[in-house]
């Protein structure tokens, strides 16, 4: 099969919106979740067959070719997932279908893959795929490094079943209806953002299994109002200030031998740093795996500001401290640096001036290749060996980031106009692997900018048609501006594509990126601590003001703002707090009563409610609500489990009772990532037609 890229164009009578819906917002036939064999000879990866294909296939690339290595059509999709995996999905954002994930043995000769809940396994030598026996739906399949063990979560237990399919044990049940083997809770899955819950011994001889019991967990209740004969769904859901979910950790081996691990329950309280609220107690589990080296975990006190790093003793489930790290805010994990430390490998003592690493992303011999950023709108790839020190691999500016096998780097490069993945061996290229998205029907125009004595990294979008002087333009800001995410880089993100269409209707649009975003450093990431809310609407505003500075033809007497999930509730708080600057708002999935929101993500950033209580109130919107004077639409899913519908309900409660006329618009069955036809597309249309009511001149 040919790998040249293969993005193609819409049908010429398509608008955008529609597009943008059926092509899962332009990630329908990107390939991803790549993984390279140890000797660099095959690579594996994830995609769809083309840009409107909803269903992953699982690829290989082999000798400089592509080809199909399994298609989920052929083996028969039923298209019903268990809850388990379904709730997986919710949380990593996955909106496809098909062939989602995957996991190989050490050499990357074999896969397995669970599809509507049946285990499949298959060979990279061209041979069929073959249906596992399970003892029921499985979830989060995982192979044994020799290939010879197939793991998986059924019901909530841990099993294991030989390759040929003879053999299904049940390794850990679960001793109540609370508690699970193997599955993530969660704060771990969404806020933590840790992807697995078992790791395999590199002698396939054992398993480090997580263990959760939900008992301590408050319950909240998720229903749809559309159907009332259908019973809710219950929801251990630990909001800020409320227990957590108990997660641990056992040792299990295949001959059914079960050794609890002894995590420690609390820091030293001398090593603790001193704050407004501290917790010394050792909640969260931040990462686990087993390599050459043996188990090994990490885990992070209830306030964040203390780890630990623990080697395991199998035999036995102690622990031994081998690494303390400690900070007055709070601690974040860079990805794959545990992997490196562990493995003798450093980033020598002098990183480049200014350069800010993003994620550690493998080791070839003595040479470690990371991401990083020295201009927070790009991300490269970047080789560091002793010898020769520190070189960068890719150099178009844009967003760059690989996977590493032997002597093979795969480039995922994305620039402002094109997506391609690359294929080098020994330095140079070996292939291509092909991009089959869609083109957009229009394309867009961002022009990046440093605005203010700040420096805010800015995306000024204007129409195409538009000639400077000839009309004064309404601004309309769309921002998600919170922590995790940046909105102002130079990629074919989906939202320069849909700025630029809101654009093409008459509208000069703005995305910045302000205080507690990524990408600008430690001061610029906790400057938020205690405060959510002000120092990014200040920076919004600020850089609306500077913008117009630059560009006369932005009218800012005429500023509206929308985004979604973070960026709806900085769109709404725009609206109370900033009426001068913002003259209308579209706030979709927004977290308005920050007391509902999960304990890792919140307490992270504004301590304990009840400890803290001032930084929630001011941050929160429901307390603010009497002071709307501008027009504000609500939109949020009925079935969203991350920002459950009681926070648009209590906002509009609120606003309500203080009088303040707004609109809602619940999206029945819909969760916090919408994507589905007929949906997505009609939101951006409805957002169209509100700013544009609402900022006519």
């Amino acid at each position: 099969m040919p790998t040249e890229d293969r993005t193609t164009q819409a049908p010429a009578t398509e608008d955008l919106p529609l597009q943008f819906a059926r092509t899962r917002r332009f990630s329908l036939g990107a390939p991803r979740g790549f993984t390279v064999s140890p000797d660099g000879d095959r690579v594996l990866f994830l995609r769809t067959t083309d840009g409107r294909s909803p269903r992953g296939a699982l690829w290989l690339f082999e000798n400089g070719e592509e080809r199909v290595l399994v298609d989920p059509i052929a083996l028969g999709e039923s298209g019903e997932v268990p809850q388990e995996e379904l709730i997986r999905r919710e949380r990593a954002r996955e909106s496809g279908g098909g062939i989602v994930g995957y996991a190989t043995d050490a050499a990357v000769r074999t896969v397995v893959f669970a599809l509507s809940g049946a285990l499949w396994l298959a060979g990279t030598d061209g041979g069929a795929p073959r249906p596992i026996p399970t003892a029921g739906p499985a979830v989060d399949p995982r192979l044994s490094p020799d290939g010879t063990l197939i793991s998986y979560v059924t019901g909530r237990a841990l099993h294991v079943v030989r390759a040929d399919g003879t053999g299904d044990r049940q390794l850990a049940a679960p001793e109540g209806p609370e508690v699970s083997y193997g599955l993530a809770d969660h704060v771990s899955a969404e806020s933590i953002g840790r992807t697995r819950s078992s790791w395999w011994a590199p002698d396939s001889s054992a398993l480090l299994v997580v263990r959760v019991d939900n008992s301590p967990v408050q319950r909240w209740y998720l229903s749809d109002p559309s159907d009332p004969a259908k019973a809710p769904r219950a929801l251990p859901y630990p909001a800020a200030g409320t227990p957590n979910a108990e997660v641990s950790l056992v040792v299990v081996r295949v001959d059914g031998e079960r050794v609890p691990v002894r995590l420690p329950r609390s820091a030293e309280p001398d090593s603790h740093p001193a704050g407004a609220w501290t917790d010394t107690a050792f909640e969260y589990l931040v990462e686990g795996g087993w390599d050459a080296g043996g188990a090994y975990a990490t885990v992070q006190t209830r306030d964040q500001r203390t780890a630990y790093d623990l080697a395991i003793d199998p035999a036995s489930g102690t622990t031994e401290v081998t690494d303390r790290h400690h900070d007055g805010h709070w601690l974040e994990f860079l990805p794959g640096a545990t992997a490196l430390t562990r493995s003798g490998g450093a980033l020598g003592d002098r990183l480049p001036a200014g350069l800010e690493v993003r994620e550690i992303l493998g080791r070839a011999g003595d040479t470690v290749y990371f991401a990083a950023s020295d201009e927070p709108t790009e991300t490269h790839v970047w080789a560091y060996a002793p010898e020769s020190g520190f070189a960068r691999v890719t150099e178009e500016p844009g967003v760059h980031t690989a996977a590493v096998g032997g002597d093979t780097l795969v480039l995922d490069s994305r620039t402002v106009h094109e997506h391609t993945v690359t294929v080098l061996r020994d330095g140079k290229p070996a292939g291509r692997i092909g991009v089959l998205t869609e083109r957009p029907v229009l394309t867009p125009r961002p022009v990046f900018l440093s605005l203010g004595e700040r420096e805010l990294r800015t995306a000024l979008y204007l129409p195409s048609w538009h000639r400077e002087g000839a009309a004064r333009l309404p601004v309309v800001v769309h921002s998600y501006a919170g922590p995790g995410l940046q909105t102002v880089v130079r990629s074919n993100a989906w939202y320069h594509v849909v700025n630029q269409w809101f654009a093409e209707q008459g509208f000069a649009v703005l995305s910045i990126d302000g205080r507690g975003t990524p990408g600008r450093g430690e001061a610029w990431r906790v400057s938020i601590h205690g405060d959510q809310l002000t120092p990014v609407l200040e920076d919004q505003a600020e850089a609306v003001r500077a913008a117009a500075e630059l560009y006369p033809d932005l009218d800012t007497g005429r500023v509206g703002i929308r985004g979604w999930s973070f960026g709806g509730y900085l769109a709404a708080a725009a609206v109370l707090h900033r009426p001068d600057v913002f003259h209308a708002a579209v706030a979709g999935a927004a977290p308005t009563d920050v007391t509902l929101y999960d304990t890792h993500w919140k307490e992270r950033y504004l301590g304990h409610p009840e400890v803290q209580p001032e930084n929630y109130e001011r941050c929160s919107l429901v307390a603010h609500a009497h002071k709307l004077t501008r027009p504000l639409m609500l939109i949020h899913g009925m079935a969203d489990d991350n920002v459950v519908p009681a926070h648009v309900l209590r906002f509009s409660q609120a606003l309500l009772a203080a009088g303040k006329p707004h609109s809602v618009l619940p999206l029945v069955g819909e969760s916090h990532l919408v994507t589905k036809e007929g949906v997505a597309d009609t939101l951006l249309w409805l957002n169209l037609e509100f700013l544009k009511k609402s900022l006519k001149g």
